[in-house]
């Protein structure tokens, strides 16, 4: 796919404010080298200038109420499942996308999306799942149900979503241009857009590209 501008569409929503930028990366993934202080920062305790607290917790399971999902078992934010597996010293270095995504979902407590742009085909927006609407979610071929939730389409249909992506378009070690959207919640917007600013900032660092994504959200009806 080209670089070509693009924006994302997105579905009335009175709670979710979500923020996306597109990523190219210096070299793919498997060739990149993931920095100890990047991994030193799956911590709880991370020196980052953002926090999660139990206020940004309570408003994204709000966040995820609204179209009908319920944020309890296996369809918690993705960002609880990271407080998790620190918890239980199960979150692994994965690569250097994947590692910075969990790094900046872990600290501010807002879930995030991360997709191989190349593996997914625009015009992009986000809308509920709709009933019997599921994907695969892993490798090892098991399905979520995506009724009532929160979902990034792109033309092929739902391909990311604030508890687990779509494994059609997740990265890989060929990985060279990424697609990234915080699920951000109102109320958050100042904590949300410091995540992203040292999210950015980060990246450039490592000598990649960064180009925001306008997030064009729909007005009452």
């Amino acid at each position: 796919m080209t670089r070509d501008e693009f924006q994302i569409d997105v579905a009335y929503h009175p709670i979710l404010r979500p923020a996306a930028f597109t990523t190219v990366l210096p070299a793919s993934l498997g060739e990149l080298r993931v920095p100890s202080w990047l991994t030193d920062l799956l911590t709880l305790n991370g020196d980052v200038p953002f926090e999660r607290s139990e206020d940004i917790r309570t408003a994204v399971r709000n966040m995820l109420r609204y179209w009908g999902h319920k944020p309890a078992g296996r369809g918690k934010p993705a960002s609880e499942y990271l407080v998790r597996a620190v918890g239980r010293t199960e979150l692994r270095s994965i690569n250097l996308a994947v590692d910075l995504c969990n790094v900046v979902s872990l600290h501010s407590g807002m879930p995030i999306a991360l997709i191989d742009l190349n593996r997914a085909e625009p015009p992009f927006h986000v809308a509920p799942g709709r009933p019997g609407e599921s994907y695969e979610f892993n490798l090892s071929g098991q399905v979520m149900s995506l009724n009532g939730l929160i979902c990034l389409h792109d033309a092929r249909g739902p391909c990311a979503n604030p508890v687990k992506d779509a494994q059609r378009t997740k990265t890989h070690d060929g990985t060279t241009q990424t697609l990234t959207v915080i699920w951000g919640v109102v109320g958050y917007e100042q904590q949300r857009d410091a995540a992203v600013t040292w999210y950015q900032t980060t990246l450039r660092e490592l000598n990649a590209e960064v180009v925001v994504v306008p997030v064009k959200m729909e007005s009452e009806p």
